[in-house]
């Protein structure tokens, strides 16, 4: 049996731990067993000073953390998402970071990842501002940021929810799996942010029962499977706008992935019904910068749903569709290889990072 001294000591080295983190401005921290805790700065694994962890540090150090809603949960699963909050040096305030714990070889690991208390604003990502105008004017339809773990999206939503909270007159609310960024109350937006596991079941019931709750906005932390894919898409053409995130690569394999989640007998009715109720796919990618002291640099592509797009998307033709984000520049889009031509004509990323992610490296010389 764990001693309570024991507990205590692991609980405090956690924390020194993530206070440590948020001292260097690093992004994550891992705790693997065998290994030192380890840092992300920039992109680049820092290792730290501190001795290596025994699979029992590992495991008392990330239960210390865990919140008691969860803490079944983690007893039990092999993989638990969830929030912490540390005291801050500021009173009454707190960092918080979000928190994987999963099993590796029998052992019990974690990845803390820090949330800044503001949200970061589109100047500041390096987001085009248009892009971001275009969607706070939309009042419904679907909204995809899609990219690698990694790549933003979650700050990237949060941003818009912002906006929305500070032009005013919204209902929003949120499902998260954990929740991540706070917002600042107004007297015209509401806001309520509900977490998977603790405040609602999974990210199906938080849409369905949200529908319930006179939403304007409804923010789903990320498309897993087709219960949550299929009542996005009703809200959306219910006059809700769904704002929400999936993991592929570009913005047409988006299309390709959300319409996989259904039976191929079903897929031609997908097709239509998201050709008429997708509004934009924003695909991220944040990639070194040349000077590695650093924040890493957004670079994107941009899928607006003009009439091309919707027809490669009825059709089920992906190439149309990369066709149309080729040309749609009028239209606002953004091709991946312009806004790499961007940074590195500015100097924030290398041509030879520029060709790695490129869709025509040979464009780069």
């Amino acid at each position: 049996m764990t001693s309570p001294d024991f507990t205590t000591q692991m609980q405090d080295n956690m924390r020194t731990l993530l206070a440590e983190m948020v001292k260097l401005e690093a992004s994550d921290l891992h705790l693997v067993p065998g290994y030192r805790p380890i840092f992300r700065l920039h992109g680049r694994l820092i290792p730290t000073t501190w001795d290596i962890v025994t699979p029992e540090d590992s495991i008392q150090m990330i239960a210390s953390v865990v919140p008691d809603a969860k803490a079944k949960q983690f007893s039990e699963s092999t993989n638990l998402d969830f929030s912490v909050g540390i005291p801050s040096d500021v009173p009454d305030e707190q960092y918080r970071f979000r928190a994987n714990a999963f099993r590796a070889d029998g052992n019990v690991c974690g990845c803390f990842r820090f949330i800044p208390k503001r949200v970061p604003t589109f100047e500041w990502m390096g987001f085009p501002q248009h892009i971001a105008r275009s969607i706070v004017e939309l009042t419904n339809g679907l909204v995809i940021v899609t990219g690698v773990t990694g790549s933003g999206k979650s700050t990237t939503l949060a941003a818009m929810v912002n906006m929305f909270n500070e032009c005013g007159g919204y209902r929003i609310i949120t499902a998260e799996d954990p929740i991540e960024y706070r917002y600042e109350r107004t007297d015209h937006t509401i806001i309520t942010q509900r977490e998977v596991g603790v405040d609602c079941n999974s990210f199906y019931d938080g849409l369905k029962y949200g529908l319930r709750q006179d939403p304007d906005v409804i923010l789903v932390g990320e498309i897993r499977d087709r219960d949550t894919a299929r009542m996005a898409l009703s809200a959306a053409e219910t006059g809700h706008l769904i704002l929400t995130t999936m993991h592929t690569k570009d913005a047409k394999g988006a299309v390709s992935r959300f319409v996989d989640l259904f039976p191929h007998s079903a897929q031609d009715d997908i097709r239509v019904q998201l050709s008429y109720n997708l509004r934009f796919v924003i695909a991220q990618h944040l990639l070194p910068d040349v000077d590695p002291t650093r924040r890493r640099a957004l670079a994107l592509e941009t899928m607006i749903v003009n009439n091309p797009v919707r027809a490669g998307i009825r059709l089920g033709k992906l190439e149309a569709i990369e066709s149309a984000i080729q040309t749609g520049r009028a239209d606002g889009m953004i091709r991946l290889d312009d806004s790499l031509h961007g940074l590195v004509s500015t100097g924030r990323i290398s041509s030879e990072t520029a060709r790695r992610f490129a869709k025509h490296p040979e464009a780069f010389v």
